[in-house]
């Protein structure tokens, strides 16, 4: 048991690294500092970056042409890209010990040490698939994809808890098809979202990263559609908070969904109506991340009949 209760707590510790890096690359994307380490895995040829340009190697010039913004070193924009490099290296050391430490269920749950291992490798594919990335100069698919892999880790992850800790579970076969129904959906819209917030880099670029107010005037139906489905993934998510509720199903995820749900449909109307702030367009994509696994945790509740 004792090893049981610490791996679990070592798990949720995995699982809020998983979600600090989705954060990381939410920051990253956020100041513009996709291209700061325009090199990987070393920074500008260098394995701690520069902090001047004095450091910059001889053929700097290189590096720079990759940059979207103003082609010059800009420290900030490097090292926001380099810390979140290193927040996903440390998720890679945390994940490595869990895989190491799993093997001591390998004779009473050999899905928890498969889980782990697979959750291990996805985030190494991941650390390649963000390789790909800066190598294609922040590529449109490539970033979806990435994004949509950290959240498979961070579903894994969590899989990982659920198998192990000991929950109360109601089988409900409705619910449970509403409920994958719903995340499929949420998926969708995320990938939407991906798709909207390119065309957003992309207009910003071309107006110097300026007059934001035109922005969100320049978005085609993209952006209509992703706005309009948010409504249905709303009404989806509320009618799954009122069956969680009647039935006591993990309370915590379940007001969980509620508030992601009121603060994402705030967070909208603030990016429409407010020019897009920056920090919007974080929050947004960290909390679709919550919803997505707070949502996932009620459809385990819900998925499967109690032993």
């Amino acid at each position: 048991m004792v090893i049981h209760t610490s791996f679990i707590k070592f798990s949720k510790w995995v699982l809020v690294m998983v979600f600090l890096v989705i954060a990381a690359g939410g920051i990253v994307r956020m100041t513009q500092s996709g291209m700061g380490c325009p090199d990987w895995p070393k920074c500008f040829g260098r394995w701690i970056p520069p902090t001047n340009a004095s450091q910059l190697p001889a053929d700097f010039e290189k590096y720079l042409k990759k940059q979207d913004i103003d082609h010059t070193f800009n420290v900030f924009h490097t090292w926001t890209e380099y810390l979140n490099r290193l927040l996903g290296a440390l998720l890679g050391l945390f994940l490595l010990i869990q895989f190491a430490w799993s093997t001591k269920f390998w004779k009473s749950n050999r899905k928890i040490v498969w889980l782990c291992l697979f959750t291990l490798l996805l985030t190494g594919f991941q650390a390649w698939l963000g390789k790909k990335v800066v190598d294609t100069n922040l590529s449109a698919a490539k970033i979806t994809t990435h994004m949509l892999v950290a959240l498979l880790i961070a579903a894994l992850s969590f899989t990982i808890i659920h198998l192990l800790q000991p929950v109360k579970k109601i089988y409900n076969r409705q619910i449970s098809i509403a409920a994958i129904i719903t995340l499929i959906l949420l998926v969708v819209q995320i990938v939407l979202g991906t798709q909207v917030r390119q065309q957003v880099d992309i207009i910003s670029k071309q107006l110097t990263y300026d007059n934001r107010e035109y922005w969100i005037v320049k978005l085609d139906y993209l952006f209509y559609i992703h706005r309009s489905f948010s409504l249905l993934i709303a009404i989806l998510c509320i009618y799954l908070f009122i069956q969680f509720r009647k039935r006591n199903v993990a309370v915590i995820s379940t007001y969980l969904i509620l508030l992601c749900v009121m603060a994402e449909i705030i967070l909208g109307l603030v990016m429409a109506y407010f020019n897009i702030p920056a920090i919007a367009q974080l929050l947004h994509l960290l909390l679709a991340s919550i919803l997505f696994i707070a949502l996932y945790n009620n459809w385990l509740k819900t998925s499967v009949k109690a032993a």
